[in-house]
């Protein structure tokens, strides 16, 4: 009964964040993000996060099981039942033409994950992780009604804002089908809305001001697959190659075009005075490109794990409504791992930690226009990571861990008017192996 119990509780615990994922607003305060589909979140827990993001050729790390949903997989190598729940906070500070221009903090629920085993070398997954986030508020200020004469003393503000973003809820299969070789595959929903607004503004009293609204409502499958080859060099020392990927595919998609106007009255917006178009379109379809991850892991169990993963999407594929979005093909360099003293240290709980480190190099699937002249800059980024993998006091066959990650990077350039970012993304995942389901011969 205390078994069945476990797994209701956990599953509310999933419908919750489920709920709570659904309702979010923007949890990211990037101008970039109003291009595409937002800012791509990388499909990886904080364990990982604080190793740089490796994960295609992990499955187990330190003789815990993790739920690796980036490699479906390396679900065929947990033999316990495996639960994850995470937190996430963003801070990041804005550059442009050389000086601070904003400063933004975000805070969510990151991700849910849950692995079940179900026989000998093969288990199943699901669970709710972001897609994408979309979040960015700027305001471009023209003097003189934009008309550049001294005789219009009336300033235009154009205010751009957006929000939103996608999640992807998962269900996946994994399973050893020789030795060493696993594969598995995952089927996803992904869903969200994606939120752009546009309001023009003046400087002027009793003046009616407009805003364009543009909300796309997005959900549709995409399939994800892997795998993976683990080389026993001894009984305790393994080499992991792992391939993964999400399929090309096309997601439906539905979008509203709302424009009305508004009056600003003692500095308070007044509600819409008229709306001059309100339409939906037909349901149309988003282009979702192949994407590629490649990784090699090597690992001392109970010891040391040190790895890397390269990922290539092809992001020029990337279309809503038959448009092409003018995005560029993305490419990732991850390298990381972990070392822990003394696992079995029973006077020293330091010596029982995980240490983690990592780097990651992104070129990212932005391409902007440069807003000081013609041509365009591919948006790169880089980040040095950190963490820790807190073990906690076990109970019989229930193991538990806290894992944090951090993960300190610049994004951007502030060449050619553009901007720079200065961002710190943190992690916090506690993690459950415990034996589930397991029919006792004495009770």
């Amino acid at each position: 009964m205390i078994k069945y119990t476990k797994f209701f509780i956990t599953l509310l615990l999933a419908v919750i964040v489920f709920e709570a994922k659904s309702q979010s607003t923007a949890t990211t305060s990037s101008p970039y993000s109003q291009f595409g589909l937002g800012d791509l979140t990388p499909q990886w827990l904080p364990q990982n996060a604080a190793m740089g993001g490796i994960a295609t050729g992990i499955n187990k790390i330190n003789g815990y099981n993790t739920v690796n949903s980036l490699n479906p997989a390396s679900y065929a190598a947990i033999d316990f039942t495996t639960i994850d729940i995470g937190l996430y906070g963003n801070i990041v500070n804005l550059s442009q033409n050389g000086q601070s221009t904003q400063r933004n903090s975000n805070f969510r629920l990151s991700h849910v994950a849950f692995a079940i085993p179900v026989a000998a070398h093969s288990a199943f997954s699901f669970g709710l992780m972001p897609y994408t986030e979309l979040g960015y508020n700027y305001t471009v200020t023209s003097p003189n009604f934009g008309t550049k004469n001294p005789a219009d003393t009336v300033a235009v503000h154009s205010i751009y804002s957006g929000e939103g973003g996608l999640s992807k809820a998962y269900i996946g299969y994994g399973t050893k089908i020789a030795k060493g070789l696993m594969v598995g595959f995952n089927a996803s929903y992904i869903f969200g809305d994606l939120k752009h607004y546009r309001s023009t503004e003046y400087d002027s009293p009793g003046t009616l001001n407009s805003r364009d609204e543009q909300d796309l409502t997005v959900g549709g499958i995409n399939f994800d697959y892997g795998a993976q080859y683990q080389i026993d060099l001894s009984a305790t020392r393994h080499i992991v190659l792992g391939y993964s990927g999400s399929l090309k595919s096309k997601i439906g998609a539905q979008s509203t075009h709302v424009v009305s106007q508004y009056s600003i009255i003692n500095g308070s917006q007044n509600v819409a005075a008229d709306t001059l178009v309100n339409t939906q379109s037909a349901s149309t379809k988003i282009q979702l490109p192949q994407i590629n991850h490649f990784g090699i892991s090597y690992q001392k169990d109970q010891k040391y794990l040190i790895g890397a993963d390269y990922s290539t999407g092809h992001w020029s594929d990337l279309s809503i409504g038959g448009v092409n979005q003018g995005m560029a093909n993305s490419s990732t360099l991850n390298m990381g791992g972990q070392y822990t003293p003394n696992i079995n240290a029973l006077g020293n709980y330091w010596a029982t930690i995980d240490y983690r480190l990592g780097l990651i190099f992104d070129q990212t699937y932005y391409n902007i226009a440069n807003p000081t002249g013609s041509g365009s800059t591919n948006i790169k980024s880089h980040a040095v990571t950190f963490g820790l993998g807190l073990p906690l006091a076990s109970r019989g066959l229930s193991f538990y861990k806290v894992n944090f990650s951090a993960e300190l990077g610049q994004r951007g350039t502030l060449n050619n008017g553009l901007v720079k970012e200065n961002y710190i993304n943190l992690h916090l995942g506690f993690t459950l192996n415990d034996k589930w389901f397991q029919r006792y011969k004495f009770d």
